[in-house]
């Protein structure tokens, strides 16, 4: 480890060293920054146990407790380059050259990604934006592990994916919702989306996808998090055939869960939710005509994943709580177990008609 010079970062208070610590395998994204040289990436410093300014003894990845990172290019002058200071609470990027350019005055065991850093004497505005990688950015994202969720409009999805996520740890992903956030980006992408869905058609196969797997392993290295819940894909086989284009054909299916439910329970729950719920969609005539969509377009792609046996029906007309239940079932393999050991959360009860909804303010 370079040993840092009265040029460099301030002296610390001597702190006593905990020596217990986990290994370092995240990863630093620095852009943005009115210092350039700043930029790039971070990763676990590999710089041999010393003692610190502060009296702490390091320990490889960490420096002064917290961890540690250096530039992976190796060209900065002070190991780490990007590092917690104990006696200002705050966290550092240096430059090249050792000094301090910018830093974020958090108590927080990582480098915050949601506030803004300041910029320090030797720094240049604008201060940098921070993104903290779970798998190393320069090497294959791992492979998402996803089932598909398909029923009909009123069959609860959106409800037992918004549980999954909120109670299991589960990411759900609406193919409506990436979309409307990718046009709400502007850009190229956008400008065809808004192309397709003016004109009345539907989005090309490679961009609903791309989109898809763009999301999936964004939240995958930012969040550690591998398990997904895709709702209302694949509508199509030709979905499907999107999806093996960009996946690859010799790549395993998915597992799908199919919510399935009488036409009559799915009318009766769509009227109610119309009352409150204020989509333009939510009466009789829009039910048909999307249960017909339905049928038409999304019962065929159904019937191909039970052929391959990769299809498990859950019959959405019980009660909630009943359902949930088979849903916990399904996931449980892949379910962190502390996760699914959480108690329900005010909003899990709501939906599950554990407590009433709150009454709205006149």
């Amino acid at each position: 480890m370079h040993t840092p010079s009265s040029n460099q970062l301030e002296a610390e208070p001597e702190m006593s060293d905990t020596n217990a610590n986990a290994p370092n395998t995240f990863f630093i994204e620095v852009s943005g920054s009115g210092l350039p040289e700043c930029d790039g990436l971070y990763v676990p410093s590999t710089a041999l146990p010393t003692e610190s300014e502060s009296g702490t003894l390091s320990s490889l990845g960490y420096w002064n407790g917290r961890m540690a990172w250096d530039r992976s290019d190796g060209k900065s002058e002070r190991s780490p380059a990007l590092s917690y200071s104990n006696s200002y609470s705050s966290w550092r990027i240096c430059r090249l050259d050792g000094h301090l350019a910018y830093d974020a005055t958090f108590d927080v065991d990582m480098p915050p990604t949601d506030r803004e850093w300041h910029v320090y004497k030797k720094g240049v505005a604008p201060a940098p934006k921070v993104v903290i990688h779970h798998y190393d950015p320069r090497e294959l994202c791992p492979a998402p592990n996803v089932i598909f969720v398909l029923g009909g409009p009123g069959a609860g999805k959106g409800t037992m994916c918004e549980l999954a996520e909120s109670q299991l740890g589960w990411t759900h992903l609406s193919m409506g919702d990436l979309l409307r956030a990718e046009q709400a980006k502007g850009g190229e992408t956008a400008a065809v989306i808004d192309q397709f869905i003016t004109a009345g058609q539907l989005v090309p196969n490679e961009i609903m996808v791309r989109l898809l797997k763009d999301s999936m392993e964004w939240i995958t290295r930012t969040t550690g998090k591998n398990n997904f819940l895709l709702d209302g894909f694949p509508r199509s086989l030709n979905n499907m055939e999107g999806w093996n284009e960009v996946f690859g054909r010799e790549a395993e299916f998915p597992k799908m869960l199919y919510f399935e439910c009488p036409y009559p329970v799915l009318e009766q729950r769509i009227l109610g939710r119309a009352k409150y719920s204020g989509r333009s969609d939510d009466n009789v005539e829009s039910m048909k005509s999307r249960f017909d969509t339905f049928k038409a377009q999304t019962l065929p792609t159904v019937e191909f994943f039970k052929s391959e046996g990769k299809c498990i029906e859950v019959d959405t007309s019980q009660d909630r709580r009943t359902v949930y239940a088979l849903v916990v079932e399904q996931l449980a393999e892949f379910t962190d177990e502390e996760a699914a050991a959480r108690p329900l959360t005010e909003r899990a009860e709501i939906l599950l008609g554990l407590r009433p909804w709150p009454k709205k303010d006149k």
